[in-house]
């Protein structure tokens, strides 16, 4: 039997546990090549390995970077492009929430770095890639933590009053409005772009906030879903063909769900992308 995946190229960025193996090997199991994205090579070979053995396929690789380094995100696109002409699903996977204020290596917040910028230069970088490819699909994972946050174009990087859960808030909602100008200016191309909050997903996520966060998730654990299924409304938009060509949407539970006004408030969004290219170096991108 052939799968509608049988031929397709994945690429997903933090691969290497949770959410993003777990579609990895979802992917891998209904025929897709399917490229991990990790920081460290041990854990990536070993989920690799993994993934083979679950599956049975042969067709899982694996890229390192460190995503909050511009850079790197430069090199991984490179690097993937050399390796492969066409790519039929991008899912931006990797995040993180910081307890304290850290920069990254370009001198940017890091939730900011990591959980916005990275997607945004990865997408834009392999965007003629993706163009090249029948139907292709960007899939970018939010959180229902945009329920409520605002992007503080005053102060983007929190030098003033940072906290954890703003920061990420401010990312997540960052990654929908993201989503939506992307669909909007991809208009009548091959391309689809679709944003997912994956639920409340049992991981090690929690463990890298504040001491109060780490509790407060260790508390929350046993009402909390399995990485396997938060995993499926990823799957669900890279995979499904009811999803075939629908751009721009916000799903949940593998159903289309209600975003925040503001997260659909097109001015917001363009003006995010203004500043985000500028903050990557980017030219006008699409």
């Amino acid at each position: 039997m052939t799968s509608a995946m049988d031929g397709k190229i994945c690429l997903i960025t933090g691969a290497t546990s949770g959410i993003g193996w777990e579609s990895a090997r979802a992917l891998a199991a209904q025929g897709a090549t399917v490229a991990l994205v990790g920081r460290d090579a041990e854990r990536a070979e070993k989920a690799v390995a993994a993934i083979r053995s679950a599956t049975g396929s042969v067709l899982v690789e694996s890229y390192l970077a460190d995503l909050s380094a511009q850079a790197e995100v430069q090199r991984l696109a490179q690097e993937f492009r050399a390796r492969h002409d066409r790519l039929d699903v991008l899912i931006n996977n990797a995040g993180a929430m910081f307890p304290r204020r850290r920069e990254s290596v370009d001198g940017i917040e890091m939730t900011l770095a990591l959980n916005h910028l990275a997607p945004f230069l990865l997408t834009n970088l392999l965007l003629d890639t993706l163009k090249a490819s029948a139907l292709s699909r960007i899939v970018t994972v939010s959180s229902g933590a945009h329920l409520g946050a605002r992007v503080y174009f005053d102060d983007l990087q929190f030098t003033r009053r940072y906290g954890p859960w703003r920061a990420y808030g401010q990312s997540k909602l960052m990654n929908v409005l993201f989503t939506n100008e992307l669909a909007r200016r991809l208009a009548g191309s091959n391309v689809t772009a679709n944003a997912l909050h994956p639920g409340f997903v049992a991981s090690n996520f929690g463990k890298r906030g504040s001491e109060f966060w780490a509790a407060a998730f260790t508390l929350m654990r046993p009402f909390m879903i399995s990485a396997e299924q938060g995993a499926q409304t990823v799957v669900y938009l890279a995979s499904s063909p009811e999803v075939e060509g629908v751009t721009g949407g916000y799903y949940a539970n593998c159903r289309p769900a209600r975003s925040s006004d503001l997260a659909r408030d097109e001015a917001v969004a363009r003006r995010l992308w203004e500043v985000s290219e500028r903050l990557t170096g980017l030219p006008t991108t699409v």
